[in-house]
């Protein structure tokens, strides 16, 4: 029940969103939201339309740049051969990736209370010193995934 109810606030804010800015909340756009709030992690466009067959590749792209500009959308380009898509941190939960330098995947990292707690510290020391305001912050690591390395092992 509480997936449910989740899924309704989720649908709710986005809606209200949308409605701020005079937009509506589509069946197309929907159907974005509820792809990228079923998966792991960040996904590109083409893995986007296949957990919804139904969208039309042209509409998704103009649907994901109107989701993006409300701050629904969070898109993450790696230098991969697709940009990557996930709902913005506020609607999700806080996190960081771990990015791949060979295949391109991108992973969602959450760090314990406590790192993050001495990160955003660190952060705040480094920006005060240098008479800046954050407002949040995001890591992205880059190397090689599991399966790479097991890849580059054989």
């Amino acid at each position: 029940m509480a997936t449910m109810n989740a899924a309704a606030d989720l649908h709710h804010q986005v809606d209200e969103r949308l409605r701020a800015r005079d937009q509506r909340y589509t069946e197309s756009r929907r159907q974005i939201v509820e792809a990228l709030s079923a998966t792991a992690g960040p996904v590109t466009l083409p893995t986007l339309l296949e957990q919804a067959p139904s969208l039309a590749q042209s509409s998704a792209y103009r649907n994901l740049a109107v989701l993006e500009e409300v701050g629904i959308v969070r898109r993450l380009v790696h230098g991969a051969d697709h940009a990557f898509y996930e709902l913005a941190e506020d609607l999700t939960g806080h996190h960081h990736h771990l990015v791949c330098e060979r295949c391109g995947s991108v992973q969602d990292v959450t760090l314990s209370a406590r790192l993050e707690q001495s990160l955003d510290s660190a952060i705040d020391d480094l920006a005060k010193a240098q008479g800046f305001a954050p407002r949040h912050h995001t890591i992205d690591i880059h190397g090689l995934c599991s399966v790479c390395i097991a890849e580059s092992t054989h």
